[in-house]
């Protein structure tokens, strides 16, 4: 007998949901990334991407991938550590640098693969690592592979963050790791008051800005620069694939803990570096989000809408003030069947269930972009509206 196929084998939800026609994943794209995609051969209108900006087809950004490829290739063949650094990775750490006002930057290939190897390997056996109950997996992943002394905290709470500081020993490191925006509520950290508690207990902080970079602060600087905080920030994350069009993912901050983390975080050391397309669009999209500013500008004015428009239908959106808007209805099997008649409306929005949340907390994701038309919006909103009434979730 096989055990582990046995043990498997006996995993059958994706198997019960196909059965009852409500499976939503890995849903087949034919067409490009953009506010209306084709699937089977039919046009719905996309509401479950994390490109903020839309610039997965901005033609500057494309022509940048296709110029690295003709130039340099298609691929590295081995880690930065090694054979795998080119001038354009060294070019695009400074750009990053400079933009967020560190010292310095590594790219690495994805984004979880920073947080793995940023929280796995900068405190030791003795030190701290303080995390929000709703941090993103790859930090949760990251915190597990490190020896320390892991302390959860609820959800921006700054007395239960306080409380866990206090438990922490004065003379050993302490980092907190936030996300600046919450990927599936759509909230953001209270970075100022996280900020402040660091300073009296002296800890360090490190804030993943997914999905914050490109919706936040100044030209899309983020939800530290937001706050006017990059100054009191410690380590500053983000990634390539939401608002830079691209794949990958960077790690900014003090020239020591960048030389440290260069030499020691193995997820960056042991991986192929990011392709010379990758690295091409990601810079492009970062020189166009810059040079654009109007798109961050047209995202708010559509977020400011919807938002408005969710709370005045009776929809729960709980403490969202961001492009990502949860739609909650805390049912597995309706959010699947929600997920299902949308989508056959011409909807696609991205259904969130346990275990990602609890079964209490399950939701819709609804997520916006910069290309989005209001026409688009209304029609989006209008369907969700007849649907969730149907459903009875309307206030």
């Amino acid at each position: 007998m096989n055990l582990l196929v046995d043990k498997l084998s006996k995993y059958t939800a994706p198997q019960q949901a196909k059965a009852a026609g409500i499976y939503p994943y890995f849903r087949v794209i034919e067409s490009d990334q953009d506010t209306e995609v084709v699937i089977n051969g039919k046009k719905v209108l996309m509401f479950g991407s994390n490109s903020y900006l839309g610039l997965t087809n901005h033609p500057k950004v494309k022509e940048a991938a296709i110029h690295a490829v003709r130039k340099y290739g298609t691929g590295m063949a081995g880690s930065r550590f090694l054979n795998g650094t080119l001038d354009i990775h060294i070019e695009l750490e400074r750009k990053l640098a400079d933009f967020l006002g560190k010292d310095d930057a590594i790219v690495y290939s994805t984004g979880f693969q920073v947080n793995l190897g940023v929280v796995s390997c900068l405190t030791g056996r003795e030190d701290y690592i303080l995390w929000d109950e709703f941090d993103h997996a790859s930090i949760i992943e990251g915190h597990r592979l490190s020896y320390s002394t892991k302390l959860k905290f609820k959800h921006n709470d700054m007395d239960s963050l306080r409380k866990q500081l206090r438990k922490c020993k004065s003379d050993k490191v302490k980092l907190v790791v936030v996300d600046g925006v919450f990927s599936m509520e759509g909230d953001v950290a209270n970075l100022p008051e996280i900020v402040k508690l660091c300073e009296k207990y002296n800890a360090n902080l490190m804030v993943d800005e997914a999905h914050g970079l490109g919706v936040l602060g100044r030209h899309g600087r983020g939800t530290c620069d937001h706050f006017g905080v990059n100054d009191k920030v410690d380590l500053i994350m983000g990634t390539f694939s939401k608002s830079l069009a691209s794949i990958g993912g960077f790690i900014a901050g003090n020239d020591d803990v960048i030389n440290y983390l260069r030499h020691n975080s193995r997820s960056y050391i042991f991986s192929a570096s990011n392709t010379p397309a990758a690295t091409a669009s990601a810079s492009a999209a970062l020189d166009v989000m810059i040079e654009e500013p109007e798109r961050i500008e047209n995202l708010w004015k559509l977020t400011d809408y919807a938002l408005a428009g969710f709370r005045n239908m009776g929809c729960e959106i709980g403490n969202t003030s961001t492009p990502i808007i949860p739609l909650y209805i805390r049912d597995n099997e309706k959010t699947f069947r929600i997920t299902k008649e949308l989508f056959e409306e011409g909807v696609f929005v991205n259904p969130v269930v346990s275990p990602a949340v609890a079964s209490n907390a399950t939701l819709i994701r609804f997520s916006l972009m910069a290309t989005h038309t209001f026409e688009q919006l209304h029609y989006a909103m209008d369907k969700i509206e007849k649907c969730f009434r149907k459903m009875d979730l309307l206030k």
